[in-house]
Protein backbone atom coordinates (compact mmCIF):
# COMPACT_ATOMS: atom_id res chain seq x y z
CA UNK A 1 0.00 0.00 0.00
CA UNK A 2 1.20 3.28 -0.50
CA UNK A 3 2.20 5.78 2.00
CA UNK A 4 -0.49 8.20 1.23
CA UNK A 5 -2.97 5.72 1.81
CA UNK A 6 -2.79 5.25 5.49
CA UNK A 7 -3.57 8.75 7.79
CA UNK A 8 -0.63 7.44 10.43
CA UNK A 9 1.88 7.73 7.42
CA UNK A 10 0.70 10.55 5.99
CA UNK A 11 0.37 13.59 8.95
CA UNK A 12 3.33 15.28 9.92
CA UNK A 13 4.24 13.83 13.14
CA UNK A 14 4.60 10.05 11.71
CA UNK A 15 6.86 11.77 9.59
CA UNK A 16 8.90 13.73 11.33
CA UNK A 17 9.23 10.34 14.06
CA UNK A 18 10.19 8.07 11.38
CA UNK A 19 12.51 10.41 9.50
CA UNK A 20 10.38 11.47 6.70
CA UNK A 21 10.49 15.17 7.52
CA UNK A 22 13.62 16.93 6.92
CA UNK A 23 14.59 18.78 10.42
CA UNK A 24 17.70 20.57 8.78
CA UNK A 25 15.32 22.36 6.17
CA UNK A 26 15.43 21.15 2.62
CA UNK A 27 18.21 19.62 0.77
CA UNK A 28 17.69 18.42 -2.86
CA UNK A 29 19.45 15.75 -4.89
CA UNK A 30 21.40 18.46 -6.81
CA UNK A 31 22.60 19.38 -3.19
CA UNK A 32 24.45 16.36 -2.73
CA UNK A 33 27.64 14.70 -4.25
CA UNK A 34 27.79 11.52 -6.31
CA UNK A 35 29.19 9.44 -2.94
CA UNK A 36 26.62 10.99 -0.30
CA UNK A 37 23.80 9.99 -3.08
CA UNK A 38 25.12 6.30 -3.09
CA UNK A 39 25.71 6.06 0.89
CA UNK A 40 21.98 7.30 1.30
CA UNK A 41 20.31 4.98 -0.80
CA UNK A 42 22.82 2.44 -0.26
CA UNK A 43 21.20 2.23 3.77
CA UNK A 44 18.80 -0.93 5.16
CA UNK A 45 15.18 0.40 5.12
CA UNK A 46 13.93 1.26 8.37
CA UNK A 47 12.06 -1.72 10.20
CA UNK A 48 8.57 -1.25 12.01
CA UNK A 49 10.09 -0.95 15.62
CA UNK A 50 12.37 2.05 14.47
CA UNK A 51 9.52 3.91 13.13
CA UNK A 52 7.45 3.42 15.77
CA UNK A 53 4.92 0.88 14.64
CA UNK A 54 3.40 -1.74 16.46
CA UNK A 55 5.29 -5.47 15.64
CA UNK A 56 4.04 -9.12 16.29
CA UNK A 57 7.38 -8.73 18.31
CA UNK A 58 5.81 -5.93 20.49
CA UNK A 59 2.27 -7.53 20.91
CA UNK A 60 4.03 -11.26 22.08
CA UNK A 61 6.20 -9.25 24.48
CA UNK A 62 3.00 -7.26 26.14
CA UNK A 63 1.31 -10.59 26.29
CA UNK A 64 4.38 -11.99 28.36
CA UNK A 65 4.09 -9.07 30.74
CA UNK A 66 0.43 -9.39 31.18
CA UNK A 67 0.70 -13.34 31.86
CA UNK A 68 4.01 -12.93 34.30
CA UNK A 69 1.06 -10.76 36.29
CA UNK A 70 -1.45 -12.87 36.44
CA UNK A 71 0.99 -15.76 37.17
CA UNK A 72 2.07 -13.04 39.97
CA UNK A 73 -1.17 -12.64 41.29
CA UNK A 74 -2.50 -16.01 40.99
CA UNK A 75 0.55 -17.36 43.56
CA UNK A 76 -0.83 -15.03 45.84
CA UNK A 77 -4.20 -15.81 45.17
CA UNK A 78 -3.37 -19.43 45.69
CA UNK A 79 -1.67 -19.15 48.98
CA UNK A 80 -5.16 -16.65 49.90
CA UNK A 81 -8.35 -17.65 48.55
CA UNK A 82 -10.05 -14.85 50.66
CA UNK A 83 -8.80 -12.49 47.90
CA UNK A 84 -10.60 -14.19 44.92
CA UNK A 85 -13.15 -12.24 45.52
CA UNK A 86 -11.60 -8.86 45.60
CA UNK A 87 -9.53 -9.75 42.35
CA UNK A 88 -12.69 -10.38 40.25
CA UNK A 89 -14.26 -7.06 41.37
CA UNK A 90 -11.56 -5.14 40.48
CA UNK A 91 -10.70 -7.76 37.35
CA UNK A 92 -14.02 -6.42 36.40
CA UNK A 93 -13.90 -2.96 36.95
CA UNK A 94 -10.34 -2.61 35.30
CA UNK A 95 -11.41 -4.54 32.31
CA UNK A 96 -14.31 -2.01 31.57
CA UNK A 97 -11.87 0.65 32.06
CA UNK A 98 -9.37 -0.54 30.14
CA UNK A 99 -11.86 -1.75 27.58
CA UNK A 100 -13.33 2.15 26.99
CA UNK A 101 -10.53 3.59 27.24
CA UNK A 102 -9.21 5.87 23.92
CA UNK A 103 -5.82 5.16 25.13
CA UNK A 104 -4.27 2.46 26.46
CA UNK A 105 -2.80 2.40 29.92
CA UNK A 106 0.25 -0.11 30.31
CA UNK A 107 -0.24 0.05 34.09
CA UNK A 108 -4.13 -0.35 34.15
CA UNK A 109 -3.82 -3.40 32.09
CA UNK A 110 -1.00 -4.85 34.25
CA UNK A 111 -2.89 -4.24 37.31
CA UNK A 112 -5.85 -5.94 35.91
CA UNK A 113 -3.50 -8.87 34.99
CA UNK A 114 -2.53 -8.98 38.65
CA UNK A 115 -6.16 -8.54 39.88
CA UNK A 116 -7.34 -11.44 37.49
CA UNK A 117 -4.35 -13.61 38.57
CA UNK A 118 -6.00 -13.03 42.44
CA UNK A 119 -9.46 -14.44 41.00
CA UNK A 120 -7.76 -17.29 39.00
CA UNK A 121 -5.70 -18.20 41.94
CA UNK A 122 -7.90 -18.41 44.49
CA UNK A 123 -10.47 -20.25 42.05
CA UNK A 124 -8.41 -22.96 40.99
CA UNK A 125 -7.05 -23.59 44.37
CA UNK A 126 -10.29 -23.77 45.83
CA UNK A 127 -11.32 -26.60 43.00
CA UNK A 128 -7.56 -28.16 43.58
CA UNK A 129 -8.30 -29.24 47.04
CA UNK A 130 -11.56 -31.00 45.96
CA UNK A 131 -10.27 -32.16 42.34
CA UNK A 132 -6.39 -33.35 42.54
CA UNK A 133 -4.35 -32.28 39.25
CA UNK A 134 -7.72 -29.90 38.01
CA UNK A 135 -4.95 -27.09 37.58
CA UNK A 136 -2.58 -28.99 35.18
CA UNK A 137 -5.89 -29.96 33.45
CA UNK A 138 -7.04 -26.84 32.58
CA UNK A 139 -3.94 -25.35 31.62
CA UNK A 140 -2.86 -27.62 29.11
CA UNK A 141 -6.91 -27.70 28.03
CA UNK A 142 -6.56 -23.93 27.30
CA UNK A 143 -3.14 -24.17 25.92
CA UNK A 144 -3.81 -26.92 23.40
CA UNK A 145 -7.06 -24.85 22.35
CA UNK A 146 -5.06 -21.53 21.76
CA UNK A 147 -2.06 -23.43 19.69
CA UNK A 148 -5.48 -24.98 17.31
CA UNK A 149 -6.92 -21.68 16.85
CA UNK A 150 -4.10 -19.87 16.34
CA UNK A 151 -3.25 -22.94 13.35
CA UNK A 152 -6.39 -22.80 12.03
CA UNK A 153 -6.21 -18.62 11.75
CA UNK A 154 -2.61 -19.05 9.99
CA UNK A 155 -4.08 -21.90 8.07
CA UNK A 156 -6.94 -19.30 6.64
CA UNK A 157 -9.44 -22.32 7.96
CA UNK A 158 -10.62 -20.40 10.45
CA UNK A 159 -11.22 -16.60 10.26
CA UNK A 160 -13.30 -13.77 10.80
CA UNK A 161 -16.95 -13.07 8.58
CA UNK A 162 -19.58 -10.13 8.98
CA UNK A 163 -22.23 -12.94 9.61
CA UNK A 164 -20.30 -14.93 12.04
CA UNK A 165 -19.40 -11.82 13.92
CA UNK A 166 -22.55 -10.84 14.18
CA UNK A 167 -23.77 -14.07 15.21
CA UNK A 168 -21.20 -14.13 18.02
CA UNK A 169 -22.17 -10.86 19.08
CA UNK A 170 -25.81 -12.25 19.97
CA UNK A 171 -24.40 -15.24 21.32
CA UNK A 172 -22.59 -13.17 23.70
CA UNK A 173 -25.29 -10.77 24.59
CA UNK A 174 -27.41 -13.77 25.75
CA UNK A 175 -24.58 -15.48 27.22
CA UNK A 176 -23.61 -12.45 29.56
CA UNK A 177 -27.51 -12.45 30.21
CA UNK A 178 -27.75 -15.85 31.38
CA UNK A 179 -24.82 -15.55 33.29
CA UNK A 180 -25.72 -12.31 35.27
CA UNK A 181 -29.32 -14.17 36.08
CA UNK A 182 -27.51 -17.41 37.47
CA UNK A 183 -24.65 -15.53 40.01
CA UNK A 184 -27.69 -13.29 40.98
CA UNK A 185 -29.74 -16.62 41.75
CA UNK A 186 -26.79 -18.16 43.08
CA UNK A 187 -25.82 -14.67 45.22
CA UNK A 188 -29.74 -15.01 46.95
CA UNK A 189 -29.56 -18.64 47.74
CA UNK A 190 -32.40 -19.51 45.31
CA UNK A 191 -30.69 -22.38 43.52
CA UNK A 192 -27.65 -24.91 45.06
CA UNK A 193 -24.96 -26.56 43.32
CA UNK A 194 -21.53 -25.15 42.64
CA UNK A 195 -21.92 -23.73 39.42
CA UNK A 196 -25.59 -23.29 40.18
CA UNK A 197 -27.98 -23.60 36.58
CA UNK A 198 -24.24 -24.28 35.16
CA UNK A 199 -23.81 -27.99 36.95
CA UNK A 200 -24.67 -30.98 34.79
CA UNK A 201 -25.21 -31.55 31.31
CA UNK A 202 -27.27 -27.95 30.66
CA UNK A 203 -23.46 -26.99 32.56
CA UNK A 204 -20.93 -29.10 30.50
CA UNK A 205 -23.49 -27.82 27.19
CA UNK A 206 -23.22 -24.08 27.80
CA UNK A 207 -19.60 -24.41 28.60
CA UNK A 208 -19.00 -26.38 25.28
CA UNK A 209 -20.87 -23.36 23.58
CA UNK A 210 -18.54 -20.72 25.45
CA UNK A 211 -15.36 -22.34 25.04
CA UNK A 212 -16.43 -21.93 20.98
CA UNK A 213 -16.74 -18.63 21.86
CA UNK A 214 -13.93 -18.22 23.22
CA UNK A 215 -12.08 -19.96 20.63
CA UNK A 216 -14.05 -17.23 17.79
CA UNK A 217 -12.99 -13.95 20.31
CA UNK A 218 -9.58 -15.41 19.69
CA UNK A 219 -9.67 -15.10 15.69
CA UNK A 220 -10.96 -11.26 16.11
CA UNK A 221 -7.96 -10.86 18.50
CA UNK A 222 -5.33 -12.30 16.08
CA UNK A 223 -7.20 -10.10 13.01
CA UNK A 224 -7.16 -7.07 14.98
CA UNK A 225 -3.84 -7.68 15.73
CA UNK A 226 -2.74 -8.64 11.51
CA UNK A 227 -4.51 -5.41 10.45
CA UNK A 228 -2.84 -3.75 13.14
CA UNK A 229 0.97 -4.56 11.87
CA UNK A 230 0.00 -4.71 8.25
CA UNK A 231 -2.00 -0.98 8.53
CA UNK A 232 1.48 0.73 10.67
CA UNK A 233 -0.34 1.13 13.85
CA UNK A 234 1.23 2.93 16.57
CA UNK A 235 3.54 0.73 18.80
CA UNK A 236 1.41 1.82 22.01
CA UNK A 237 -1.01 0.18 20.62
CA UNK A 238 0.29 -3.77 21.27
CA UNK A 239 -0.91 -2.97 24.71
CA UNK A 240 -4.05 -3.41 23.47
CA UNK A 241 -3.75 -6.35 21.64
CA UNK A 242 -2.19 -7.75 24.16
CA UNK A 243 -5.34 -6.78 26.79
CA UNK A 244 -7.10 -8.36 24.32
CA UNK A 245 -5.44 -11.55 23.93
CA UNK A 246 -5.23 -11.63 28.29
CA UNK A 247 -9.03 -11.54 28.54
CA UNK A 248 -9.62 -13.90 26.21
CA UNK A 249 -7.22 -16.46 27.85
CA UNK A 250 -8.53 -15.64 30.94
CA UNK A 251 -12.68 -16.63 30.19
CA UNK A 252 -10.96 -19.45 28.38
CA UNK A 253 -9.47 -20.53 31.16
CA UNK A 254 -12.26 -20.37 33.50
CA UNK A 255 -14.70 -22.15 30.83
CA UNK A 256 -11.96 -25.53 30.43
CA UNK A 257 -11.67 -25.29 34.61
CA UNK A 258 -15.44 -25.13 34.94
CA UNK A 259 -16.23 -27.67 32.79
CA UNK A 260 -13.56 -30.14 33.88
CA UNK A 261 -14.81 -29.57 37.28
CA UNK A 262 -18.38 -30.57 36.21
CA UNK A 263 -17.10 -33.72 34.64
CA UNK A 264 -15.16 -34.44 37.78
CA UNK A 265 -18.12 -33.58 39.91
CA UNK A 266 -18.37 -37.37 41.26
CA UNK A 267 -14.64 -37.85 42.28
Amino acid sequence: MALGGNPVFSSRNFREQTGGGVAAGPRSSQDMSADQLRDLYSQPSASPAQTGRMTYGDVINKTILCFVGILAGAVVGWQLPGLMLIGLIVGLVLGLVNSFKKEPSPALIMLYAVAEGLFLGGLTGVLEARFEGIAIQALAATLSVFAVTLVLYRSGKYRATPKMTRIFMIAMGAYLVFSLVNLGLMMFNVIDGMFGMRDGVLGLVIGALAVLLATYALVLDFTSIQQGVENGAPAKYSWSAAFGLTVTMVWLYVEILRIIAILRGDD
